[in-house]
């Protein structure tokens, strides 16, 4: 697997790398990013290497994301493929600034497009689902812009699998322009998407992108049981606590992925996102690198080979019940029940 070896993105025929750029460290507006020296430097080292799939948001850093993105895509804008997201509030205080509502959703490509410097957005996603807006406000929005040309392809992140089948369905029935992407979390860490969200994924047509691949770093190894005390913990090791990813049980994974690392002679972080990048759903990890090392380090993981053991060890160590139906499911009374002892394989 190399980086300039491309994907189909879902049911489209947009090709993208199977490592996506994220660039929420782009920009020191939230006190940890890159400066723009730094930021062009990891911006340039993914695009010399073959990348193309670039992510980021009108919220991240306050809008200098997208505002470097623009500046570093000049003159090679069209070989780029730029996923940018609306919904969350940029205006505290006006109720109609976030959201994903169809006034939000104008209010903020246009503003996307000025910041990027650039007069379409290849991939908009809804950020997060707010449960508020219609479905159909959502799907007739995404539709008027790509039949306008200001944006390409449609897709969602943070939504119930449920209601993102229900925004294709609406879109499927009225000739709208269906959604090609899904992002979300997923690492070793977080494989709670497997119950839903990545099933869902592959029957509607969604290609799929995995936000904190290395679990806010705890994948990585940077974290021990010391570091779970909330009452000493600052800056990203704070975020890490809050956002509910540093637990004993991910660092009983993280343990499990050094012993692998160990093995193979690799940093655990490239073996928690070649874990990611060997899955059968053929999911892009969305890497956010603040220095040009990162990056290189990251990228490695698209030269990891891993025994049936190791690979076996990572599954085990970091497998998530599916609970009911699937479970139930599965069992093979019922299986004997439904098929009569015949052997089927599932088409494709």
């Amino acid at each position: 697997m190399k980086l300039d070896h491309y994907r189909m993105l879902g049911r489209s025929g947009l090709r993208v790398s199977p490592v996506c750029l994220g660039t929420m460290t782009f920009g020191n507006d939230w006190g940890w990013g890159s400066d723009a020296d730094e930021a062009r430097a990891v911006f340039d080292a993914y695009v010399e290497q073959g990348g193309s799939y670039i992510d980021t948001a009108n919220f991240y850093t306050g809008g200098s994301s997208e505002t470097l993105i623009g500046q570093f895509a000049r003159g090679r804008r069209d070989s780029l493929v730029v996923a940018t997201k609306y919904s969350l509030c940029t205006t505290p205080g006006d109720p109609n600034a976030g959201g994903n509502h169809r006034k939000n959703l104008r209010q903020s490509v246009e503003a996307s497009l000025r910041r990027l410097d650039t007069d379409y957005i290849d991939l908009l996603y809804l950020h997060a689902w707010d449960d508020t807006t219609p479905g159909d406000e959502v799907m007739r929005g995404f539709d008027d812009l790509i039949r306008a040309g200001k944006v390409l392809y449609a897709g969602v992140s943070d939504i119930p699998a449920w209601q993102a089948a229900r925004l294709q369905t609406l879109a499927e029935m009225r000739g709208w322009s269906p959604l090609v992407a899904l992002q979300i979390e997923f690492s070793l860490a977080q494989r709670e998407g497997e119950r839903e969200l990545l099933p869902m994924a592959r029957e509607l047509g969604m290609g799929v992108s995995a936000w904190s691949p290395l679990a806010s770093g705890v994948l990585s190894g940077k974290y021990s049981r010391a570091d779970l005390d909330p009452t000493t913990a600052q800056g990203r090791r704070a975020v890490a606590i809050g956002n509910g990813a540093l637990t004993e049980r991910a660092l009983d994974i993280a343990d499990t992925v050094k012993e692998v690392a160990t093995e193979l002679q690799r940093p655990a972080a490239q073996v928690a996102l070649a874990w990611l990048l060997q899955q059968p759903y053929q999911i892009a990890p969305v890497i956010g690198a603040r220095t040009v090392a990162q990056l290189h380090e990251n990228l490695g993981a698209l030269e990891v080979e891993f025994s049936d053991t190791q690979r076996r060890r990572l599954d085990e160590a970091s497998a998530t019940a599916l609970g009911f139906p699937h479970d139930f499911l599965a069992l093979p009374g019922i299986q004997q029940a439904m098929f009569g002892g015949a052997h089927i394989q599932r088409g494709g």
